[in-house]
């Protein structure tokens, strides 16, 4: 669209080409300019599908903080990066926006090799406070002058990152301002007219000088007094304003701000860029997700991720799939178990619906946790509850149990507690990118000891594995799948307990034993029935168990063929590192034996379709197909593999 489009639906938002354009414009254009920004949203995202509830619900707060300082000097950090939609259009990427989430397109998260408004990248939470202070550190080191924003929303203000980065700022007292993004606990409500004079006028330059006379005016009094009268007038603005936290953690509270009233942001932005404080500022403001869009409003889950859709309808245009998703069969597989033991508890890190556990939740109440953006804490509270005799299931994505790391060596693996882990959103993600990608947990949980390590083939192999990970009382265990659906095959009303360490032979041959864990099962087939074509005889093996090995698996194919494929969705550090160490040390490798590890490769892969994914990591068929005719010395037929 351009400006001279007369019907335009933008009109103002066509003028522009970056945020040098939206601070010329008058102030009493800028609700117009919040207006056209939603439209474009939602109607980009009804193209590409992605976060939309987050993004519509800081439209005026992105126009009001682009308008207030002078980004990309001043830095401003979104925190998650899915809110941050709106921020990409107003910054010199609309002409792209339609590419969000798609190969080669935008990301759908902040990235710093695509802008240079964006200062850094967020697409897990919690990150921001910490990441801008150590921008406004580096200013003051350099003897620079800039402002740093972090907006954070509420939910990332659960996780406990958080909170060590407000302490460690407000103790260096380095001049920083974070915008709370309250779009759902409702710390404080926001009181209309009332809360909007309040919050100007407690962040206004009058205001702070009165405090300052009164700071001075204290400090003539004896001590006690004067620490009496400090505190008296701290709580006093703590009661009036429901920022007393805050403030004992040494930041300057200002707020509620209502966030979707621009002549309220605006006062309260260039007070908090203006003002010459000793400490950190937070500005708490409240908006609310799906803002102007009546579907996202009334949405539960205030569109929080949506696939593409029908912009009058609000109705997602989903692709047809007789197969249930792998996180649906994980959720009926661990309520089957739950009905025969009432001692199986469930916990997310704020993650109820992307997990499953929603329906967990609906079934067994009382048996489920949702701990909040905070998965060390998940990882220890079910340490603690597996102590007890309980048997806790924590279903965390592969990504997000990397922050718990820790805890799942100090507090589970050491003290050989059984808490069981369920990995989500295992290998290539698809539009998330790398960022959500569950590419190293099979390396970090299988170098574990006493860890069992399990990986789906396909939706009943989940089924068992999970009923296997019910049954194992002695040890920590994990089972972990991917996002998406599963192949279609038929499922019982409960799992089948596994033998630990037994994996499976699916076909038999005799020259190429392909040795798969998890999904690229169906793939090690294709390859096998490419390979007969070619007259090689192939067996394709589903290892099930990144640990324990399957070791009398492992030496039969070692022995009975010539050429030994293992094909993972994980990086080099896994599964094919544990069968290699097998091998060596137990002389399988002495005979000659061609094994060949397929990994994902040493480089992050960008967002795109799975299927894409996969075949740019090497992974697909036809690269199974082609390892083993070049292990064979047949590099001619490689070429065409």
């Amino acid at each position: 669209m351009t400006s001279q489009d007369s019907d335009s639906k933008t009109p103002l938002l066509d003028t522009l080409s970056g945020p040098d354009d939206l601070r010329r414009l008058d102030e009493s254009r800028l609700p117009q300019l919040a207006d056209e920004l939603r439209r474009e949203t939602i109607d980009a995202v009804s193209v590409t599908g992605g976060h939309l509830g987050a993004g519509l619900g800081v439209v005026e707060l992105t126009v009001a903080l682009h308008h207030v300082f002078n980004t990309p000097h001043d830095r401003v950090v979104w925190d998650v990066g899915h809110q941050a939609y709106p921020h990409k259009i107003l910054t010199g990427r609309r002409n792209r926006i339609r590419t969000l989430r798609q190969g080669g397109g935008l990301s759908g998260f902040t990235r710093r090799s695509e802008s240079e408004f964006d200062p850094f990248g967020a697409a897990h939470s919690s990150t921001s406070i910490s990441a801008a202070l150590g921008m406004a550190v580096a200013r003051d080191l350099a003897g620079a002058q800039r402002n740093v924003v972090a907006v954070i929303g509420d939910g990332a203000m659960s996780a406990g990152m958080a909170y060590e980065a407000m302490n460690n700022a407000g103790h260096l007292k380095s001049r920083l301002i974070v915008v709370l993004n309250d779009n759902d606990m409702s710390i404080a409500p926001p009181v209309g007219a009332m809360s909007g004079y309040l919050s100007r006028l407690i962040s206004s330059r009058p205001y702070l000088s009165l405090r300052q006379i009164g700071k001075t005016m204290a400090r003539a009094f004896p001590r006690p007094f004067e620490k009496a009268a400090k505190r008296a007038e701290e709580y006093a603005r703590g009661l009036m304003t429901g920022g007393t936290l805050f403030e004992e953690l040494g930041f300057y509270y200002v707020g509620p701000v209502d966030g979707h009233r621009i002549d309220h942001l605006l006062p309260v932005l260039k007070n908090a860029r203006d003002a010459k404080l000793d400490r950190p500022v937070l500005i708490h403001c409240v908006t609310q997700k799906g803002k102007g869009y009546k579907p996202a409003e009334q949405s539960a889950d205030k569109y929080h991720g949506v696939a593409k859709f029908d912009v009058i309808t609000g109705t997602q245009i989903k692709s047809a799939s007789n197969a249930p998703s792998y996180t649906s069969v994980f959720a009926k597989a661990l309520i089957a178990e739950a009905e025969a033991d009432n001692k199986i508890v469930a916990i997310t890190a704020a993650m109820p619906n992307g997990t499953g556990l929603d329906k967990f939740a609906e079934r067994f109440p009382n048996r489920s946790f949702d701990v909040g953006i905070a998965e060390q804490h998940a990882v220890t509270f079910a340490a603690g509850l597996a102590t007890e005799g309980y048997k806790p299931f924590a279903a965390i994505y592969s990504t997000f149990l990397q922050r718990g790391y820790d805890q799942v060596v100090h507090d589970v693996a050491i003290q050989k507690l059984p808490v069981r882990f369920a990995l989500d959103r295992a290998g290539l993600v698809g539009a998330d990118g790398a960022t959500h990608a569950g590419a190293y947990d099979i390396a970090y949980l299988a170098c574990l000891p006493d860890f069992v390590v399990m990986a789906a083939a396909d939706e009943l192999e989940l089924m068992h594995m999970v009923a296997t990970a019910a049954a194992i009382d002695d040890r920590p265990s994990a089972v972990r799948y991917p996002r998406g659906e599963g192949v279609g095959v038929e499922l019982p009303a409960r799992g089948t307990k596994l033998e630990i360490g037994k994996g499976r032979i699916l076909r038999q041959g005799s020259t190429v034993a392909i040795l798969s864990l998890g999904t690229r099962l169906q793939e090690s087939l294709k390859a096998a029935d490419e390979l007969a074509a070619r007259g090689l005889s192939a067996t394709v093996a589903d290892a099930r168990f990144a640990k324990p090995l399957d070791e009398a698996l492992i030496r039969r194919l070692a022995r009975e063929h010539e050429v030994l494929i293992t094909i993972e969705e994980g990086s080099v550090g896994g599964f094919s590192s544990h069968v290699l160490q097998f091998l060596a040390t137990n002389g399988l490798l002495d005979a000659g034996l061609k094994i060949r590890p397929m990994v994902l490769p040493d480089r992050f892969i960008e967002h795109n379709t799975p299927t894409v994914q996969y075949d740019d990591a090497g992974l697909s068929a036809r690269h199974i197909v082609a390892t083993a005719l070049e292990a064979l010395g047949r590099a001619a037929e490689t070429a065409r593999a």
